[in-house]
This record gives structure tokens, sequence and C-alpha cells, in this order.
């Protein structure tokens, strides 16, 4: 199986060295920059939910609303 899947692999090596150069990085960019994105947003929650496990924000209740004064009534 292992052999097989090598054989294949060079097999698309080969046909990606043999195209013309903007061909090979249209190619290239077409995998390269969503699989690097992906990575990226992965790497990013993995750091968010490691950041707050270890280092929490406190819960702070939500300040009371003054109470609104209407235009022209004294005070």
């Amino acid at each position: 199986m292992l052999e097989a899947f090598a054989q294949w692999w060079d097999g698309v090596e080969l046909w990606l060295a043999q195209l013309p150069f903007p061909f090979q990085f249209a190619l290239v960019m077409a995998v390269l920059l969503p699989a690097s994105l992906g990575v990226a947003r992965l790497i990013d929650r993995v750091v968010d939910q490691a950041a707050g496990r270890f280092n929490p924000v406190p819960k702070v209740p939500p300040a009371a609303e003054p109470e609104k004064v209407e235009a022209g009534t004294p005070s």
C-alpha cells in the first residue's frame, strides 16, 4: 500500500515538475493558500482556547444604566 502511494506521488511530482512555471505557481497557490488559511485558523483557535483556560477573563457584572433625564425638566 505504501509503495503504491509512493509511486502515485512520484507521478504527480513528475507531472507538476514538467508543467510551465505559471501553471505550477497557480496549482501550488490553489492548494497552499486554502491549506495555510485552515492551519492558521486552527492555530488561532487552539491558542485562544489555551489563553482562555490559563488566563480567564474575570466576569464583570454589567453597569447599571444611569437614569435618563429629559431635556427641559429641572433636576
